[in-house]
């Protein structure tokens, strides 16, 4: 497969400067980064961005994240390796990407027990992640950039 176009981020470097600071900010947020990686892996798995999988994946190896839990992030509701955060931070993660399939959004409930689990300032990085790795994703996608490869 080829890619469609460069990567627009890359096309328009301001967008990407953009992009990084926005990603440092979410990253001095305190939250853990394994529950980041995680995010970022179930928010891709949903969007389909093989690019961002890819990222992903090497990005939690190299935090020495397990390989069950990396592998077993598309099935989080049924494997007992996560942690009641990090549920509820997958849960926010799938309800904030598939907005569209919900006519209330994100469900209170969803959103309660991540408030239980997380502050505003943890709800605030999460939130921001989750947008950010869709607007990756959707890049990615739209363009068909190739994983291993980034233009």
């Amino acid at each position: 497969m080829e890619p469609r176009m460069s990567n627009p981020a890359m096309v328009l470097p301001e967008a990407m400067e953009g992009f990084q600071m926005l990603q440092a900010a979410v990253d001095g947020a305190g939250m853990p980064a394994k529950t980041m990686g995680l995010v970022h892996l179930r928010a891709s798995q949903i969007n389909g961005c093989s690019v961002c999988l890819e990222a992903g994946e090497c990005s939690a190896q190299a935090m020495g994240e397990a390989p069950e839990r990396v592998f077993s992030v598309a099935n989080w509701r049924q494997a007992s390796c996560f942690s009641d955060a990090e549920r509820a931070a997958l849960a926010l993660t799938e309800a904030v990407t598939r907005l569209g399939d919900n006519p209330d959004g994100v469900p209170d409930e969803v959103w309660e027990e991540a408030a239980r689990h997380y502050d505003e300032k943890g709800l605030a990085a999460l939130i921001l992640s989750i947008g950010i790795t869709n607007v990756y994703n959707r890049l990615n996608v739209t363009t068909r950039q190739v994983a291993g490869t980034w233009s």
